[in-house]
């Protein structure tokens, strides 16, 4: 993984597509754009790309991300976090697949 943004792919009618946010654009978009913001601004997610289903941001987690779409995916735990914990290691078995990636998960609050 990088820190440098990903440039967006071309389409044939000049649109930008959708794109994961990786944690590059994040960090430069905070140092950019919203370094002035007050620091008790509320962090609020959304709950679809539509807008729909607001919550304020209630978390995050270290893990592991596979794509099961182009917009969705599961999360799995991370290697040491196998290694440490014997429940883990028994729920997720065979069940890793090999595309993850490592990824900072966001959760709402509700």
């Amino acid at each position: 993984m990088t820190d440098q943004p990903q440039a967006p792919l071309p389409v044939p009618d000049g649109e930008v597509p959708h794109r994961p946010l990786t944690l590059a654009v994040l960090r430069r978009l905070i140092r950019a754009n919203w370094s002035r913001l007050p620091g008790d601004t509320l962090v609020v997610l959304s709950g679809d790309a539509e807008g729909n289903c607001f919550s304020p941001l209630g978390g995050y987690s270290l893990s592991r991300y596979a794509p099961t779409s182009d917009f969705a995916g599961d999360i799995f735990p991370l290697p040491q976090e196998l290694e440490n914990d014997a429940e883990l290691r028994e729920l997720y078995a065979d069940d890793t697949p090999d595309t993850t990636q490592p990824a900072l998960v966001l959760y709402p609050l509700g």
